[in-house]
């Protein structure tokens, strides 16, 4: 079988481009630079039918419809809309541009703990809105950092892309796949780090599991609730809601607690994380439904398992 289908997309992103798109939109402005983005709604609306297929196929299941058929172009526009209105954001998240945003945080409490605690916690998302605009809440927490784990061709693409947006703008970035890796994810989280994945796509050797979500089966990858699990921390859930205009919504939720799992029960801990998460998934999808931005097959089983490399930035 094929590497997982969502590596299989071509990558429509490009550096160059990126770096002029930083360009316009800094010496533009967002308002102005904004109007591209219809543009780009437009092209994928007209050009794109995999991403058209893939958007009815969520929509229908999301807004409750009754077949695909009745996603209309609006819903599709609006769809694509969302998607590059949360990319072109990171032009400015990235720029420490925060002015820009009214960015609400749900559940503070709960981060605040995290920072007064010192506790280094795994927070693990979703490709769904932004997660950049979590870079809003470390400069609100001093003592907040977070660190990134991903695939390494993930991981060579983002440092590019930071490069190409603000070349200041370094993050903590850990590849999987080295010897090191989880030596070094430990070290962080004994420093109190904030470590974040995106735990909702599986590259196609990962081993998965199927679990239910907006009514149908899905698989998602081990992988990320595995290592908490060994590692024996908390798991906190986030998710950064693009609420149209320049109005972000940051949700945080308590996704599991593995530190005082003993072995023999990890497996079932690791069963009820994944479901839970996938309960969270599906309940900020209802909340709002065209942050989804995972264009692909989602409920396509079982998981391709051959290994391969991202085809797009993350």
């Amino acid at each position: 079988m094929g590497s997982a289908q969502w590596q299989q997309n071509p990558e429509r992103s490009n550096l160059f481009m990126l770096r002029v798109m930083t360009w316009i939109s800094l010496r533009l402005g967002r308002s102005a630079s904004r109007i591209v983005l219809y543009g780009i709604a437009a092209y994928f609306l007209a050009f794109a039918p995999a991403a058209r297929r893939t958007s009815r196929n969520y929509l229908r299941r999301v807004l409750k419809l009754p077949s695909a058929a009745a996603v209309g172009w609006r819903h599709l526009f609006r769809h694509f809309l969302s998607f590059a209105s949360a990319i072109h954001d990171r032009v400015y998240l990235l720029n420490d541009r925060f002015d820009l945003f009214d960015i609400r945080v749900h559940n503070q409490a709960l981060i605040d703990k995290i920072v007064a605690d010192g506790q280094g916690v795994f927070l693990i998302g979703a490709h769904m809105g932004s997660f950049e605009v979590l870079r809003a809440i470390g400069r609100r927490q001093p003592g907040l950092r977070v660190a990134m784990v991903m695939y390494e061709e993930n991981a060579r693409k983002i440092n590019a892309a930071l490069c190409a947006i603000n070349p200041k703008a370094q993050q903590d970035i850990i590849a999987l796949g080295h010897i090191d890796s989880m030596i070094q994810v430990h070290e962080l989280l004994a420093q109190g780090t904030v470590v974040g994945m995106l735990a909702d796509r599986s590259l196609g050797s990962d081993d998965t599991r199927p679990v239910e979500f907006l009514g149908d089966t899905a698989e998602l990858p081990l992988g990320p609730f595995r290592m908490a699990a060994i590692l024996k921390r908390p798991v906190v859930f986030m998710t950064g809601l693009y609420r149209s205009g320049n109005r972000y919504d940051i949700h945080f939720e308590t996704l599991a607690d593995f530190s005082a799992l003993p072995p023999r029960g990890r497996t079932l801990a690791v069963e009820a994380a994944m479901s839970r998460y996938a309960a969270l998934m599906a309940q900020y999808c209802y909340v709002a439904p065209y942050n989804w931005f995972n264009f692909f097959d989602f409920w396509r089983a079982p998981m391709p398992r051959k290994a391969g490399h991202s085809a797009e930035i993350t």
